[in-house]
């Protein structure tokens, strides 16, 4: 008589779990790693957003022949206008940009930033808005993205 066995020994079982748990161990950090690297590719996004509504905006202004410190009409919204450039204040470059409010916030400059970072200081630049309107607005580096 034969008998047949069906199933996996137990052996077998654990050497299949410590395989996994081992797969598990190299890639689990990997994965951690892209959140981070989405956010500061987000923000690197965002950062691009800005410059071309700021030259947008100027290239709209310039082209209606409006005055430096007019507003300039984008897709039905308005934005407020300084030196022929969108202003920092709101509805200037947050109007033309059209993002959600609450990723920036306004002292003199605005600043955008990843709201959900583990270090929103360091996961950020900053808009200010032309002095001139011979010189474009200033659009800071994003200096660190280790805390996105």
């Amino acid at each position: 008589m034969n008998k047949q066995t069906r199933g996996f020994t137990l052996i077998e079982l654990i050497v299949v779990i410590l395989i996994l748990g081992i797969l598990a161990a190299v890639a689990a950090p990997k994965f951690v790693g892209l959140t981070g690297q989405a956010r500061a590719a987000a923000l690197n996004g965002l950062r691009a957003a800005v410059m071309s509504a700021s030259t947008l905006a100027n290239a709209l202004q310039i082209a209606q022949g409006l005055a430096a410190g007019s507003s300039v009409t984008i897709e039905g919204v308005a934005v407020s206008m300084t030196n022929s450039y969108p202003s920092q204040a709101a509805g200037g470059i947050d109007a033309a940009v059209r993002f959600d409010s609450a990723t920036f916030s306004t002292s003199g400059t605005m600043t955008f930033l990843v709201t959900n970072a583990s270090d929103p200081t360091k996961c950020k630049f900053t808009y200010t808005a032309a002095s001139a309107v011979t010189s474009p607005p200033t659009i800071g580096a994003i200096v660190d993205t280790t805390g996105c």
